[in-house]
């Protein structure tokens, strides 16, 4: 099945091509001297999975709620709209919502493959290249999860404009640092958030377990930007690290405004305005776009871009109590929550066998 059989807006254009003017880097040296960027090098080979066989994708979503997750996550909970609504509108309701919310995380991902493929022939480093590599066949993997899971929502979403607008800006522009500021900090940062909200909060097994392996992957993947523009950006004049400084906060400004849903209300031929109105003013919602920025802060603030516009952008936003965040803690915690499903599966799968045995006996 493609998914154009299941949009429920039609996609402005099929295909989307991008203009790109930027240099190929060869390094003739072949130095691997950086040992954190070889041990991450290291640890992204041993951690590579396929998705064919690591999900089991004959588990099923909910019917009337999909992911499982509490309805007092949902946007236009507690509005009149959503008060008004039959039982069997909320559930139509909560399956566009969610299957957008995945069409974005497969849109995102497809910009990741793109980006990352960018950097293997952009950065100057041979150690740099190699993880990058790597980061390539993972970002293709994920593709390939979101896309057989959005197919299970049996309804799907095009790319929405803020983050069409910041994968054109990221691709585009020829220095290969913007390539990591742009996708390895801001987007990969806010998507792991979102992903951890799903993880965390699903009771669906298969929606949760998507999420956590993608997450095991995306955590080295910042870990990989963070060491990258550590050592890089203490290099740069003050001029260049502004102008780094003044796009992150463009960057941020422009994707907290990303998680409005207004494809949504569209399709389902709600009231948009009234839709929004109620998102921009609920408290929860508030807190959930805040804590979109729990993975940005740290990282920024850890690689250095952390001048007078970046804090008071952040104070303004209500996130800059995140610098504290332990992001190794967080990327640490990724880890443990993926090993601990494939454990269960484990366990599943040997009770199963056992059974089998038994009854064959």
């Amino acid at each position: 099945m493609s998914l154009n059989d299941v949009y429920k807006l039609t996609p402005t254009e099929e295909l989307w091509a991008v203009p790109q003017s930027y240099d190929t880097v060869f390094d003739w040296s072949y130095d691997d001297s950086r040992d954190e960027l070889i041990k991450l090098y290291e640890k992204g080979k041993t951690q590579q999975w396929n998705a064919t066989h690591r999900i089991d994708w004959d588990q099923e979503l909910g019917e009337d709620n999909p992911n499982g997750v509490p309805d007092e996550f949902f946007p236009i909970f507690g509005s009149d709209i959503w008060e008004k609504m039959s039982d069997a509108d909320k559930a139509v309701t909560r399956r566009n919502y969610q299957a957008w919310t995945v069409s974005q995380f497969l849109h995102g991902e497809q910009g990741a493959l793109f980006c990352a493929s960018k950097i293997v022939q952009q950065v100057p480093d041979m150690e740099a290249k190699f993880y990058a590599a790597t980061q390539v066949i993972d970002e293709a993997r994920h593709v390939e999860a979101y896309q057989k899971l959005l197919k299970k929502y049996e309804a799907a979403y095009p790319i929405t404009g803020p983050l069409k607008t910041l994968l054109d800006q990221v691709m585009q522009d020829s220095r290969w640092d913007m390539t990591y500021l742009g996708m390895q900090v801001v987007i990969e940062g806010l998507a792991l958030a979102a992903f951890a909200m799903t993880r965390d909060l699903a009771t669906n097994q298969l929606a949760s377990q998507v999420n956590a392996y993608v997450m095991q992957d995306e955590a080295r993947h910042v870990a990989f930007g963070r060491l990258t523009l550590r050592d890089y950006y203490p290099e740069l004049t003050e001029a260049e690290r502004d102008e780094r400084e003044e796009f992150l906060v463009e960057a941020c400004y422009h994707m907290r405004d990303r998680f409005m849903a207004k494809e949504v209300w569209e399709a389902l031929g709600l009231p948009v305005e009234e839709c929004m109105a109620h998102i921009e003013q609920s408290e929860g919602m508030k807190l959930f776009r805040s804590n979109l920025f729990s993975r940005i802060v740290p990282v920024v603030k850890d690689i250095g871009l952390w001048g007078d516009r970046v804090t008071k952008a952040y104070a303004d936003m209500g996130i800059l109590g995140f610098a504290q965040t332990d992001i190794d803690a967080l990327q640490e915690n990724d880890d443990l929550v993926a090993k601990q499903f494939d454990e269960r599966r484990r366990y599943v799968e040997s009770v199963a066998g056992e059974a089998r045995a038994t009854a064959a006996e």
